[in-house]
């Protein structure tokens, strides 16, 4: 047999297993590398149910969904927060619904940052635009509500086009949420690769709030509190804020609006 023809049969058989074999493709949408302080996994996170019944569904197939993943568990437990402000509780997730108004935005999720690592965090729900058509489905609940529960543990989006082909996962954006009302194989792989590594402490379930008081007393519902603009997709669906207290303490929160918009500020 010629060199030539050894040749060609090489590449052929590599074009083969190729084929039959397809690339795995490793899961990067890590936000920030943000992530909760633990000393082992699987980690159980508390999230305080501060939502109404029309929600209670929704925020059980979240809890249900992420809980799925292999480094850690969620727990539903009473909320401690009043849902017109939805503040915060050390160690844990509240998740709040309420008529925020008609200012934009259709959920937001909000961690408090200490050298990377969350100490706490919100989601809010705003039932001004759920309770409109558009939006009163719960398909788009359920994505909803899923994407901004995964943001409170350090995931970012897998895709930020919203007119490409869904991906099949909650962390995509898109404007058919039919689809996307879950997470994927991608979602929790990309958790099993943000937790690898243990911490010599934790933020899992503290107690005492560590965060200087300018952190917790600012009413980060208010959206001109949320300080600087880093990112938004490019019609203004979604957009990220930082407010940067500094010595790696941080307030960052991830915006989805209701509709394209520009600039929001």
């Amino acid at each position: 047999m010629s060199l030539s023809s050894h040749r060609r049969i090489v590449a052929a058989l590599v074009v083969v297993a190729f084929a039959a074999f397809p690339i795995i493709t490793l899961a990067n949408h890590s936000w920030g590398g943000y992530h909760w302080a633990r000393t082992s996994n699987p980690f159980t996170l508390k999230l305080g149910d501060n939502v109404s019944s029309q929600w209670d569904s929704h925020l059980d197939i979240s809890v249900s969904d992420w809980s799925a993943s292999t480094v850690l568990n969620l727990t539903k437990v009473a909320g401690g927060a009043n849902p017109k402000n939805c503040r915060p509780t050390a160690g844990r997730v509240e998740v709040c619904n309420s008529k925020y108004g008609n200012n934009g935005w259709l959920g937001i999720a909000q961690i408090w940052l200490s050298g990377g690592h969350i100490s706490q965090g919100i989601v809010k729900l705003n039932d001004t635009y759920y309770n409109t058509p558009t939006y009163n489905t719960p398909a788009w609940r359920n994505l909803v509500m899923c994407q901004e529960i995964g943001h409170t543990f350090g995931l970012d989006h897998q895709d930020e086009t919203f007119d490409n082909p869904n991906l099949g996962t909650c962390m995509d954006y898109t404007d058919d949420p039919n689809s996307n009302q879950h997470p994927n194989a991608h979602d929790y792989q990309m958790l099993e690769q943000i937790y690898a590594h243990l911490d010599s402490t934790t933020t899992v379930g503290q107690t005492v709030n560590r965060m200087p008081p300018a952190m917790n007393n600012i009413d980060f519902g208010d959206e001109k509190n949320w300080g600087v603009l880093v990112r938004q997709s490019a019609n203004g669906r979604e957009s990220q804020y930082e407010q940067d207290f500094g010595n790696g303490l941080k307030v960052v929160t991830h915006v989805t609006w209701a509709e394209p918009r520009g600039n929001h500020r």
